[in-house]
């Protein structure tokens, strides 16, 4: 069955104080070999975009069995799921040295890039243009809602800036990956690592947003929210191991 496959060498630029791959570094990759593999099988952004579509991106889930260090390869595989209505599902895997070391799993939608709108695929793709489609699955994920924040503690604001856009002229979800992991102290992060990181992205932000993060512990998990005047643009569920 389908896949695509391509290395990452993890350098200096990549890594944190601890010499593990960051995660906004980690989710480009991933964003790369999607849309590697798009463009592969025949839909990617040089195609949609003379159509005005687009791919969004809504959720992701990331698990990693232990920190990828500075100076590792990673080998990484994707394939597209057969989408329902507007929603695309990819899978990932994540390879070293033959060990699978991580897996995730992402939620995109198809939108009118002139409205914003939902697009529905069966509008824009022929039937059976996705017949035969790999239907395994990385990892099982069917919870995508993350809980709300009732009782949080506001950690510090960001301005969204021009270097935070992509090529929608809106913050690119790599991006958040920083913004959400700046919620954290260097300490918390020693002798530990992100185990698995869930994103889900409610409503884009724009240069000149002030995000407003607020952080909450729960159990061996923590909620982080990003908000605009109170309006929820991000969440996040994460939960950190030992190394």
């Amino acid at each position: 069955m389908y896949r695509h496959i391509k290395n990452y060498e993890i350098k200096y630029s990549d890594v944190d104080a601890y010499d593990h791959l960051k995660m906004t570094q980690l989710l480009g990759f991933l964003q790369e070999s999607a849309c590697l593999s798009a463009d592969e099988l025949g839909f990617g952004y040089s195609v949609i975009s003379k159509k005005n579509l687009g791919f969004i991106l809504v959720n992701w889930f990331v698990e990693l069995k232990r920190p990828i260090n500075y100076g590792e390869t990673i080998e990484v595989h994707t394939w597209p799921l057969k989408p329902k209505l507007s929603i695309f599902l990819r899978d990932f895997e994540i390879y070293i040295n033959g060990e699978k070391v991580g897996a995730a799993s992402s939620r995109w939608c198809i939108v009118d890039m002139q409205t914003f709108n939902l697009a529905r695929v069966a509008d824009y793709f022929e039937s059976g243009f996705f017949d035969g489609y790999n239907t395994e699955r990385s990892i099982e994920i069917n919870a995508w809602k993350i809980p709300l924040i009732e009782e949080g503690e506001t950690v510090y604001e960001r301005v969204v800036r021009l270097c935070d856009y992509d090529h929608y002229f809106h913050v690119n979800n790599t991006r958040y990956a920083d913004f959400l992991c700046d919620a954290f102290t260097v300490d918390d992060f020693s002798g530990k690592y992100i185990k698995n990181f869930q994103v889900t992205y409610v409503k884009q932000c724009k240069e000149g947003d002030v995000l407003s993060f607020t952080k909450m512990r729960i159990d061996d998990y923590y909620l982080i929210e990003g908000r605009v005047s109170d309006e929820l643009r991000i969440q996040c569920k994460v939960r950190l191991d030992e190394v």
